[in-house]
């Protein structure tokens, strides 16, 4: 009995962090995190962390709601690609990426680099640099793909008439190419198309969009 309530403890503080929502990529290598904050818009705060292995965490809020870190993944390719661009950048190493000219606030975006010890990072508003581009985009949809992916999975749990709202805007996302992997999107939308639950519009348009994702539509 002392041992199995010794065990209980002992597990209690990882089930309360669980339920707290937070989490942290599983590893201790490098790791890549894009930033941004803007104000009045939505959402106001958005983070994607990146390691080499795929593990990542994104917190999308409002700059007044606490830190509520959400643990996903992506392939070890579009993980690989971020670190390649992020080389290419010298890994944030004191390069400048702002266009030195006045034009409006698009939000205040970072890049940054850490792996242990080593740590870099880069400020920015708008930049014409190829490769920061590339990686905004990357990460710009990472965060579009995790509100899609966390509307979807809301609604089918509390408003199930609200599913086709969502459906039909990851479908627009997803023929705009601003999805980098609507794989991920997969389960959620196979368990719309197969129950009955939902209406029969959401149905068809997640069986369809799946057959898009898969390329057998």
């Amino acid at each position: 009995m002392a041992a199995f309530l010794a065990g209980l403890a002992a597990s209690l503080p990882a089930a309360a962090a669980q339920s707290a929502g937070t989490a942290s990529p599983a590893t201790s290598g490098p790791t890549i995190t894009y930033r941004k904050i803007f104000k009045s818009s939505y959402p106001e705060f958005t983070e994607i962390k990146v390691s080499q292995n795929g593990a990542c965490t994104a917190d999308i809020r409002a700059l007044d709601d606490d830190p509520s870190p959400q643990a996903f993944e992506i392939n070890t390719t579009l993980a690989q690609k971020i670190f390649a661009l992020a080389a290419r950048l010298r890994n944030f190493d004191g390069v400048n990426l702002d266009l030195h000219r006045r034009i409006a606030s698009l939000g205040q975006k970072t890049f940054q680099y850490e792996n242990g010890a080593e740590k870099h990072e880069v400020t920015f508003n708008y930049t014409l640099d190829e490769n920061a581009s590339q990686l905004e985009g990357i990460f710009e949809g990472l965060a579009r793909e995790e509100m899609d992916y966390s509307d979807l999975q809301r609604t089918m749990r509390y408003d199930r008439l609200g599913v086709n709202d969502v459906l039909i805007r990851i479908d627009s996302d997803y023929a705009g190419k601003l999805l980098p992997e609507p794989e991920r999107l997969l389960p959620l939308l196979d368990q719309v198309a197969s129950d009955e639950k939902y209406i029969d519009l959401a149905r068809q348009k997640a069986r369809t969009l799946a057959g898009k994702i898969r390329g057998t539509t």
